[in-house]
């Protein structure tokens, strides 16, 4: 299973949060600045090798 993260509400969480395509693990990669965004919305997919691959994803809100 590979896991990526997609649609950043706003776009400049692509620059501060990540996610590890081989566990999942979500990290920051920058700093949060709760006076600049308080709130992050994006969404994790997960999607497996098989033929077709199949996938799952969830919501993640994270609130600084």
């Amino acid at each position: 299973v590979t896991y990526t993260a997609t649609n950043f509400i706003p776009q400049s969480g692509r620059h501060v949060i990540a996610v590890n395509p081989e566990t999942g693990d979500i990290v920051l990669i920058g700093s949060l600045d709760f006076e600049e965004v308080s709130i992050f919305d994006f969404r994790i997919e997960a999607r497996d090798k098989g033929w077709p691959p199949l996938s799952g994803h969830c919501s993640v809100e994270l609130e600084v």
